[in-house]
């Protein structure tokens, strides 16, 4: 079984701070809270916010195809792990406790605009209302290249853990289940949008469909409110997988099985992975693994949010089709989110709507609920 990755402490001030060739980083930032914050619901927004806007200060251009990019996102952020207060059912932060947040970049342009960010580093990391100092910058996994993922040494299985909630779109609902076929489709997608390296993705995954299979697993699923709008159903835990039946007569698709593992602690799995969701470590590390004590404002907003978008859904008259879902999420994370004391500029910000429209929506959502009533 693969061990967990030492961190490996960068010094910043280094001329060069990873090999010139390098297409992959993942990054692991230590912080540390000078005072007790609670975080609002939906922080990991802030997270993303922050971080875009950090690159903007030095490449717009960058910036800018990280945040409209219409494929897959260049680049992997985690939410904080650490130890949270249990004497609140938000997300508190300690005072003097450590807190650890991931930054992964995904291809050659990314990783050398994190390379320029990290030699103008802030002190700190500005999210709203909970100000982090960053005390170090270590590597969370090695930084490596496609070519050298490609070949990497296949074992006997393959372990992955999953240490945020992870799901799958599939057919506008959410599959909280780690199926084979839907892990390493994330996994390729991926990769042939930033590997140079295309795979025939059908022939692929007809494979894994036929010669992967579970060994050991051990699952937990639960319900959050994650990205801009929205609640998300993810599972959290532990997989083995293995190889059966005539796995071996294909050799490339057997060593792409291995090398996607190799490339989840990077590029994480599932959707949402740009908000803290889907991140992944090679290897069975239920550790990592933070269970939930009872319910946060998280899980509170999230099931209310859910409860809300299933009534604006009935509620609309075409009650079918993406834009009809869009718009009652839409509705219910403003209504949600407004019941939970969030005022409509920071809502209308985390969406990236004007504030006169999250106005607007704010009282249909409000009025149609009172019809109810």
């Amino acid at each position: 079984m693969p061990r967990a990755v030492p961190a490996i402490e960068l010094n910043l001030s280094a001329k060069t701070l990873w090999p010139a060739p390098t297409e992959l980083v993942s990054l692991r930032f230590d912080l540390v809270a000078d005072d007790n914050y609670d975080l609002y619901p939906q922080y990991t927004i802030g997270l993303h916010a922050w971080f875009l806007g950090q690159i903007q200060s030095f490449d717009p251009a960058l910036s800018a195809q990280l945040h409209d990019g219409e494929t897959d996102k260049a680049f992997n952020l985690s939410g904080l792990s650490g130890q949270f207060s249990t004497q609140s059912r938000s997300l508190r932060l300690q005072a003097g406790k450590p807190y650890q947040w991931y930054v992964a970049g995904l291809t050659k342009p990314v990783v050398q605009g994190l390379a320029q960010w990290l030699r103008q580093l802030p002190e700190v990391v500005a999210l709203k209302n909970a100000p982090l100092t960053i005390q170090q910058v270590s590597h969370a996994q090695p930084p490596t290249t496609y070519a050298k993922l490609a070949i990497v040494e296949p074992g006997q299985s393959l372990s992955l853990t999953f240490v945020s909630p992870t799901s799958f779109r599939r057919k506008g609902h959410h599959l909280p289940l780690p199926w084979p076929r839907n892990v390493f489709h994330s996994y390729l997608r991926r990769w042939n949008e930033f590997a140079n390296r295309p795979v025939d993705q059908d022939a692929f995954l007809d494979w894994v469909d036929d010669h992967v299979v579970f060994q050991r697993h051990e699952l937990v699923s639960e319900k959050i409110a994650a990205g801009k709008r929205g609640s998300v159903t993810g599972f959290t835990g532990a997989v083995t997988y293995g190889l059966a039946g005539k796995a071996a007569e294909n050799p490339e698709f057997e060593q792409l099985f291995y090398t996607l593992g190799h490339y989840a602690p990077y590029c994480g799995t599932g959707h949402k992975t740009t908000f803290g969701l889907g991140q992944t470590r090679l290897g069975w590390h239920l550790s990592q693994v933070t269970p939930q004590a009872m319910p946060t404002a998280q899980t509170l907003l999230a099931n209310r949010i859910d409860e809300l978008t299933t009534y604006f859904i009935h509620q609309k008259k075409r009650t079918g089709g993406d834009r009809a879902q869009d718009s009652a999420e839409t509705w219910a994370t403003i209504l949600a989110r407004r019941e939970l004391g969030d005022s409509l500029q920071t809502i209308a910000a985390d969406l990236g709507i004007p504030y006169e429209t999250a106005k607007t929506y704010s009282k249909l959502a409000r009025r149609t609920l009172k019809e109810k009533a």
